[in-house]
C-alpha cells in the first residue's frame, strides 16, 4: 500500500496492476477494432469488415438511409452503395467505451459511442473522383464481445445526425 496524490491509500500490488495492464491491453485492442471499421469501410475492404464481427454480428444503417441486417447481408449492401463514392474518409472521435459483463466475468463486453464525420468524394461515370464532396455525421454505437478470435463487433448502429450533399449543378 503506498499514499496517492491526494493522501488516500492506494493499492498497487502485483495483482491490482495486472488488473489494470489488462483493462489497458483491452481497450487498445476495441479502439483498433473501430478503427479497423473505419479504414474496411473507407478501403472497400468488404472482406475485412465481415472479419471484424462476431458470427451473431449486425450492422443498422437504416438513420443514414441504409438498411439493417446481419453483417454478410450488410457488407453485400455497403459494397454496392459504396461505388458512389471514389474516395471515403471516416473520423470517428469522442470514443467512449464501457465495458460489461457477460456469463458473470467482467470484462467479456463492450460499449463504444463515438461521434463520427465522414467526407466522400462522388465518383464519375468512369469511377474517377470528382468534386464536389458529400459530408454527413452523427454518431456510433458500437457493441463488441471478446470471443476466442479477440474482441469482434456484436453491433453497429449508426446515427447520422446531418448530411450536407453536394451543391446542385448549375446550368
Amino acid at each position: 500500500m503506498s499514499l496517492g496524490c491526494n493522501g488516500a491509500m492506494t493499492n498497487t500490488g502485483p495483482m491490482t496492476q495486472r488488473v489494470e495492464l489488462a483493462t489497458v491491453r483491452d481497450r487498445l485492442a476495441v479502439d483498433a477494432l473501430v478503427t479497423d471499421y473505419a479504414a474496411a469501410v473507407d478501403d472497400g475492404d468488404w472482406a475485412a469488415y465481415r472479419e471484424l464481427f462476431a458470427p451473431d454480428g449486425r450492422a443498422d444503417y437504416r438513420s443514414a438511409g441504409g438498411i439493417a441486417g446481419d453483417a454478410e447481408r450488410v457488407a453485400e449492401w455497403l459494397a454496392e452503395s459504396m461505388r458512389a463514392f471514389a474516395m471515403r474518409q471516416h473520423l470517428i472521435v469522442n470514443r467512449r467505451l464501457r465495458f460489461g459483463v457477460l456469463d458473470q466475468e467482467t470484462g467479456d463486453t463492450a460499449q463504444v459511442r463515438a461521434d463520427y464525420v465522414n467526407p466522400m468524394r462522388l465518383a464519375g461515370t468512369d469511377g474517377a473522383s470528382t468534386a464536389p464532396d458529400f459530408v454527413c455525421g452523427g454518431r456510433y454505437a458500437f457493441a463488441a464481445v471478446r470471443t476466442d478470435d479477440g474482441w469482434r463487433l456484436r453491433e453497429v448502429v449508426v446515427e447520422e445526425k446531418w448530411r450536407r450533399p453536394p451543391p446542385a449543378a448549375t446550368a
